[in-house]
């Protein structure tokens, strides 16, 4: 039964049925909210699943970033 839901002529139909519901106007405008809502969560996905590693380079980084300070030399007493 959902084999052939995607069929070209099922999609036509859909298409014709939200440009009556939507109107010529405002279908652009709820395309174009839709392709920045997918943007932003593939955006946050990607910041979830690189957000573990980020912190570990920046460490890194940091450190290797640190002006080196020669050891203190011992006082002789």
């Amino acid at each position: 039964m959902l084999d052939n839901l995607f069929t070209p002529t099922h999609l036509i139909i859909i298409l014709v049925i939200a440009l009556l519901v939507f109107g010529p106007r405002k279908l652009p405008e709820l395309g174009k909210g839709l392709g920045e809502g997918l943007k932003g969560f593939k955006e946050g996905i990607k910041g979830i699943t690189n957000s573990d590693p980020a912190p570990q380079q920046q460490q890194t980084i940091a450190k290797a970033e640190a002006p080196q300070q020669p050891p203190a030399a011992t006082q002789a007493k």
